[in-house]
């Protein structure tokens, strides 16, 4: 018996991996068995179109994934259909000569039906429902011609259907691929819009498409949230805040670093059970940025900054809340201004709660020379005194002004609080009861910690 399988397989699928036999051990009954089949097969072939309008309503009757493609275009379904059977039905014939074509004629309908999205569990039910109506024509010609050969015809069944599974296998291998690539592009597709929208240069024209793409809504209320690990750069301060700062380079070189999708990687965690746990991440050269939909009232962002897991050494920075996807250009941009008012020791900043801070790196330059005016006279101390009072300040105007509870935070008594700024007031000349000289110093005090100044 292993004898007549080899044989029968080398006859219908040309030679096979296990070397044949010498021809004088072959068996008539084999012979006759791939006789028999060519026989029916041949029939079949002259009688295709009707084949093939069986096989179409079959499918509109059993697959539902089928029947939208057969309403939009029926003529369309029917000439794959018979495409299909003339090359398949032909390999029972002639395996040598329509193997080739056979093969290429399944990997293409694999293709197409991922393009068109049709479940590949349909595809490869639509290719079995197929290879079942030939068997069964295989079996009924061959009983209409003469029901004797019928116990010829079973020898080769198993060959018949090794056969469809070797062409579902070529589909669905087919129809993996072709999913891959189509993936690929949709998510490369995103991760440039999302590149475009962050970078504001997204026409208005695409606002809808991009909306679509991305699952949001185009007039949405949206916030950028922008994180980094690590201290700032030496160029992080007088970075940014400029358009072209998630450059189309970059964008693509932090694509190929986190993978596909825009979505690929999460620097911090938010709150799974929000909306916006699904924001959309998109790789900068400098930071990574999410897309945050806001749909809860004003002080969802507070909620978010206070939520936010930040990993420790990660600086993260939201921008104020702004009105469209249009907008996401200056969302981003605001959300890298929070980002470098974060202290370098890590930690989230809302920009709507740090103003102040924001000013200061907005314009480093003139927040240096602000902080040289008023706290230049501190450094012809000793460092060690002059930390002492810049932290006493600091602690002082942390509590509103009250040297008692200043002092609470220094532990040291309240007196000794007063003594130091006294002291300060001294050596610069400011006066701290003085509003525009306490706005100064805050100021000041903000350069030096933010700017190392």
């Amino acid at each position: 018996m292993p004898q007549v399988v080899r044989s029968r397989n080398g006859a219908l699928h040309g030679p096979s991996p296990v070397p044949p036999l010498p021809h004088r051990f072959r068996s008539l009954a084999d012979r006759e068995s791939v006789e028999v089949l060519h026989r029916a097969a041949r029939i079949l072939v002259a009688s295709l179109p009707a084949l093939t309008d069986r096989l179409v309503e079959a499918l509109y009757a059993q697959e539902p994934a089928y029947r939208a493609a057969i309403d939009s275009d029926r003529a369309e379904v029917w000439q794959e259909v018979h495409h299909s059977l003339r090359h398949n039905v032909g390999s029972l014939i002639q395996p040598r000569e329509f193997r080739e074509s056979a093969h290429r004629t399944s990997r293409w309908i694999g293709e197409i039906r991922a393009e068109q999205g049709v479940p590949l569990d349909a595809v490869l039910h639509a290719f079995r429902m197929g290879g079942a109506m030939v068997w069964q024509d295989l079996v009924d010609e061959t009983a209409r011609r003469d029901p004797d050969d019928i116990r010829l015809l079973v020898h080769v069944a198993a060959d018949v259907w090794n056969f469809v599974d070797e062409h579902c296998g070529v589909v669905a291998d087919a129809y993996r691929q072709a999913e891959r690539r189509l993936s690929w592009r949709r998510e490369n597709r995103q991760r440039l819009m999302v590149a475009a929208l962050l970078d504001g240069t997204a026409r208005i024209a695409d606002l809808a498409e991009a909306a679509e793409m991305l699952g949001l809504p185009e007039q949405g209320r949206y916030a950028v949230l922008a994180v980094a690990v690590g201290p700032r750069g030496p160029g992080a301060v007088a970075a940014g805040g400029g358009r072209g700062a998630v450059p189309a380079a970059a964008s693509d070189a932090g694509a190929a670093r986190h993978g596909p999708g825009p979505a690929a990687r999460m620097p911090v965690a938010l709150p799974a059970a929000h909306p916006r746990a699904a924001a959309l991440w998109h790789p900068g050269p400098d930071a990574e940025f999410a897309i945050l939909p806001l749909t809860g009232p004003p002080g969802e962002l507070s909620e978010l900054a206070a939520a936010l897991d930040v990993p420790a050494g990660t600086r993260a920075g939201i921008g104020s809340a702004v009105e469209g996807l249009a907008a996401l250009g200056d969302a981003r941009r605001l959300a890298e201004t929070a980002l470098r008012a974060c202290p370098a020791s890590g930690g989230t900043v809302l920009l709507d709660e740090h103003l102040p801070d924001a000013l200061v790196v907005s314009s480093p330059a003139l927040a240096c020379a602000l902080a040289d005016r008023v706290l230049g006279p501190l450094d012809r101390l000793d460092p060690a005194d002059r930390d002492v009072i810049v932290e006493t300040l600091t602690a002082w105007l942390d509590a509103d002004g009250s040297a008692q509870r200043a002092g609470t935070r220094l532990y040291c008594h309240r007196n000794t609080v007063l003594n130091r700024l006294r002291r300060f007031e001294q050596l610069t000349g400011r006066c701290l009861t003085r509003p525009r000289d306490a706005v100064e110093v805050s100021l000041a005090l903000a350069a030096r910690r933010l700017l190392g100044t």
